[in-house]
């Protein structure tokens, strides 16, 4: 079976004791896309995040990362992509500059890639003066670019992020979208949930729908819109979901 594109999900199926969580999931990220899996809260999004990003085992079927499984290549996976959760924290006591070189230590270990690694973080951050700041004293917003610039610093061939905009001001949301938007053109590959579909629309070139752990509809926001007769993918997805369940 060749596999292929960064991101390759096959019959995947995820269990918790007698909870079926994923059922049966396929879909496929190529290089330079940005691919948005959209779904009500429950219906199996973060859990297949999780997967991607090898912090979770499937309990059947073949999911590879740049041509990697991530069941028996996990090692050679991580180096390659970023994992942003909805809920990430940050460190209160640490000034944001101090976070972000610590991540850069760890993840190129020589000092002048962490150091140079560490500048362009900042600049992702866009948060001038304030990145000296103590994260204590951080917005929501803020710490939001903290985490956005924690992610994309190391340029991960697959960027996975769980909400990134989750709560966000208009300002910051943009921001995050524009950073998101640029990964992709450098030629990486991008993995988001959202709840926000205008969001979806103006970031995604695919998108699938997931309900109940089953991806029910996939295709550009254009094709979906085209299909339901709808104005919007908001509308469109709610079309899908009531064919669905009736």
């Amino acid at each position: 079976m060749d596999f292929n594109g960064v991101a390759d999900v096959r019959n995947l199926v995820k269990r918790f004791g007698e909870s079926v969580i994923l059922d049966d999931v396929s879909f496929k990220v190529e290089e330079g896309e940005i691919f948005g899996l959209i779904g009500p809260n429950g219906a199996g999004k973060t859990t297949t995040l999780r997967i991607l990003s090898t912090l979770l085992l499937p309990t059947s079927g073949q999911v590879r990362v740049t041509g990697y499984d991530v069941v028996t290549d996990a090692d050679k996976i991580r180096p390659l992509i970023a994992y942003l959760a909805e809920d990430a924290g940050t460190y209160r006591n640490l000034t944001g500059f101090e976070y972000l070189s610590i991540v850069a230590r760890i993840y190129f270990g020589a000092q002048i890639d962490a150091e140079e690694a560490t500048e362009d973080a900042v600049k992702i951050s866009g948060l001038g003066d304030r990145v000296k700041d103590r994260m204590k004293n951080y917005s929501k917003g803020m710490k939001r670019r903290i985490q956005i610039a924690r992610a994309l610093m190391t340029k991960p061939k697959l960027a996975i992020l769980d909400e990134p905009t989750a709560a966000l001001d208009v300002f910051n949301a943009q921001h995050v979208r524009e950073l998101v938007k640029k990964h992709a053109t450098e030629g990486a590959s991008v993995v988001l949930s959202s709840h926000n579909m205008l969001e979806v629309e103006y970031l995604c070139s695919k998108v699938a729908f997931i309900h109940h752990g089953r991806i029910i509809m996939e295709g550009t926001p254009q094709a979906i819109k085209e299909r339901y007769g709808a104005s919007n993918l908001e509308d469109a997805f709610l079309e899908c979901i009531g064919k669905w369940e009736s």
